[in-house]
């Protein structure tokens, strides 16, 4: 073997060191909330102003069919801060991800970075709860303000009308600028109203004389916090690398923010989306919210109706309002990014510092006569997805190949080197994800080795969830299909029908394309996990003994008692004993 030169092997060396001693990058996630494609690059409505947004979306790479696994925030999280599908997990629902026996032995990504020699900190709602212990250091919790307060308990905007402000209150019913509240009286207690933020375990008053004289809102705090800490790490190179999550909570509702940025979106110059009449009839998730098999029992179609109930059934009235307040929100977080992006790019941070932008599921804003998320519709599974990382990411450029957000967690673990093991025992699961690292080394080939196909499945509340019982979606490049757990189906071709009008599973010609799509799904979700029998003395248990004694409770007849069904017979059960006592 032919012997090295002295020199060859001296320089060999010193560039191994050097490999071996290159700093590990540094990743900041920032989370919005409820945030669909009223981003600029993702072009979801022509008016909105997000030039920070855009400014990340040209230094990175955007996604432009990237989808949540669940479009409705607790599971959502859940699942993509663990890097496993709600049907791995089970968690489909708003119990405390922590219960659930797979995510509790499974490492969050910012506990995995923490755990490979990155000093994880973060701010505002990331874990939609119990989520502050997997980091170093956390910030604020998160904040869902502001509210208004009645005197006696939050309540919607003062501006909101009947029902809408009835039928939905504090959060989801409440939108508008904040104001100074002079003689603002609320119509249902007779008291003066004042400001309130914070969450449902702790709030304070919110002082605001003035847009220039005020408290900063929940959002404003993290955001400073985040810029803060960006700076110390600036002024000291060299330290342990950071793991970052800054979670923002606008575009959530209640949509209040500061009168300055609905001042930018004048409300007669507010464009609607192009929304086809009687679209939501071809559409079946109706007929698993609603016994009727109508709209009564979807949330989403009940707030499109109430909104447009309270504007008198002027619908374009309606939904230039609420429209407009939903920009409005989008805007002041897009400052919040402007802040942290300054933060990165006028320091040394700039060149070895990763920066993602997502959101954890989209919104409907009338389409198919729905305004909210938890539809497995785009406007719902649908969310903006940028990533930008140096040395690594294509500047400026997009794909359109279907990608989830269970594949964030495999893409940062790629990025930054760490080992791919993330279980704490053989109770946990290994990331169902795959790295998108080959789309942002060249986005337009669209190779990679993940599926061809996102799949996102649909909260419904349970006490206890199947996965081979749940509705699911799977979203390819040119096609979107739908199967609810009660077998119905929807099928688009996204290709020629983007905005999903034509549901063409009723269609005898695309049996055989249905008949593919189903098999693809099968394939995706695992086999019926039934119920394990109850503890004695639980809760299940004795359910179950009521149910043999009271078999009339189980109003739909399909063999189980839920909670919902045992309480009306309970009820009904209880006043009908009393009656006979008289």
């Amino acid at each position: 073997m032919k012997k090295l030169n002295p020199l060859t092997v001296a320089a060999l060396t010193f560039l191994s060191l050097s490999v071996i001693a290159a700093p590990k990058p540094n990743v900041i996630l920032i989370v919005c909330d409820d945030l669909n494609d009223y981003v600029e690059p993702f072009g979801g409505h022509p008016q909105v102003k997000t030039p920070n947004m855009k400014r990340l979306a040209e230094s990175g790479v955007s996604f432009k069919q990237a989808h949540c696994t669940v479009p409705i925030c607790n599971p959502s999280r859940a699942s993509f801060l663990t890097g496993l599908y709600p049907h791995t997990s089970q968690c489909y629902g708003f119990d405390n991800w922590d219960g659930y026996e797979v995510l509790k032995n499974s490492r969050t990504i910012m506990d995995h970075f923490r755990q490979n020699g990155y000093y994880a900190l973060g701010t505002g709602k990331l874990m939609h709860s119990r989520g502050e212990k997997e980091w170093n250091e956390f910030g604020y919790a998160a904040d869902y303000g502001p509210f208004a307060y009645n005197g006696e308990k939050t309540a919607a905007h003062p501006w909101i009308r009947s029902p809408f402000r009835d039928d939905f209150g504090a959060v989801d019913g409440s939108f508008g600028p904040l104001f100074k509240l002079t003689d603002e009286k609320s119509p249902v207690t007779g008291k003066p109203f004042t400001w309130r933020t914070g969450n449902w375990k702790k709030q304070r008053e919110l002082r605001y004389e003035s847009d220039q004289d005020r408290d900063p809102t929940g959002d404003e705090l993290s955001g400073a916090w985040a810029v803060e800490h960006l700076k110390e790490f600036a002024q000291k190179p060299g330290g342990k690398p950071f793991f970052m999550g800054v979670g923002f909570l606008r575009p959530h509702t209640p949509l209040i923010v500061p009168q300055e940025y609905f001042d930018r979106f004048p409300l007669e110059s507010i464009e609607l989306p192009l929304i086809k009449e009687n679209d939501a009839d071809d559409t079946f998730k109706k007929t698993i919210t609603s016994d009727k098999d109508d709209r009564s029992g979807d949330r989403g179609t009940k707030i499109y109706d109430s909104l447009i109930a309270s504007y008198g059934g002027d619908r374009e009235l309606a939904l230039k309002k609420f429209i407009q307040a939903y920009l409005a929100c989008v805007a002041s977080v897009d400052d919040q990014i402007g802040m942290i992006l300054d933060a990165v790019d006028n320091s040394v941070l700039k060149k070895n510092t990763m920066i993602i932008l997502t959101s954890d599921h989209g919104w409907g804003m009338g389409e198919k006569d729905y305004l909210y998320k938890n539809s497995l519709w785009q406007e719902s599974t649908r969310v903006p997805l940028v990533i930008r990382a140096p040395g690594v990411s294509k500047t400026g450029e997009a794909t359109d190949v279907p990608v989830s957000l269970v594949d964030l967690y495999p893409t940062l673990i790629d990025l930054c080197g760490l080992p791919s093991n993330t279980v704490k025992n053989d109770k946990g699961r290994p990331l169902d994800g795959h790295s998108l690292k080959p789309l942002l080394e060249n986005p337009m080939s669209g190779k990679w080795d993940g599926p061809d196909a996102a799949l996102t499945a649909l909260y419904k509340w349970a006490d206890y969830y199947d996965p081979a019982e749940q509705s699911y979606s799977l979203r390819f490049k040119d096609w979107r299909y739908i199967r609810y757990s009660n077998g119905k189906e929807e099928l688009y071709h996204t290709a020629q029908d983007p905005k999903e009008w034509t549901n063409l599973a009723l269609s005898p010609e695309y049996a055989s394309q249905l008949a593919t799509f189903r098999e693809k799904l099968m394939i995706r979700i695992p086999k019926s996990k039934p119920r394990p029998a109850p503890a004695k003395n639980s809760g299940e248990a004795w359910k179950d003994a009521y149910f043999k004694k009271n078999p009339a409770a189980d109003a739909n007849k399909d063999g189980t008692l839920t909670w919902p069904e045992y309480q009306i017979h309970k009820k009904a059960l209880d006043a009908k004993q009393k009656d006979n006592k008289k």
